[in-house]
């Protein structure tokens, strides 16, 4: 699987290593991605989602079940 947030749609950046003299290379900044298992209640199973620490705080604000509704209507498949 790619290392994209399944809730936000966070996703790997670009940027610069900037060493003391100032010569750049490329780097990339990865997100914070943790897989995590939830119990689903109104369908009585588990799920496992890849989400990032702010996919984790947005489903602590919103409740898990309006996030999972809002997942299947954009076409993903839980």
């Amino acid at each position: 699987m790619a290392r994209v947030c399944q809730v936000t749609g966070k996703k790997p950046i670009g940027g610069n290593y900037v060493s003391h003299s100032n010569i750049k290379t490329k780097r990339r900044f990865l997100p914070n991605l943790q897989t995590k298992r939830f119990f689903l209640a109104e369908e009585n199973k588990w799920i496992t989602l890849k989400l990032s620490a702010d996919g984790l705080r947005t489903i602590n604000k919103n409740g898990l079940y309006s996030i999972v509704k809002e997942m299947r209507l954009q076409g993903q498949h839980i």
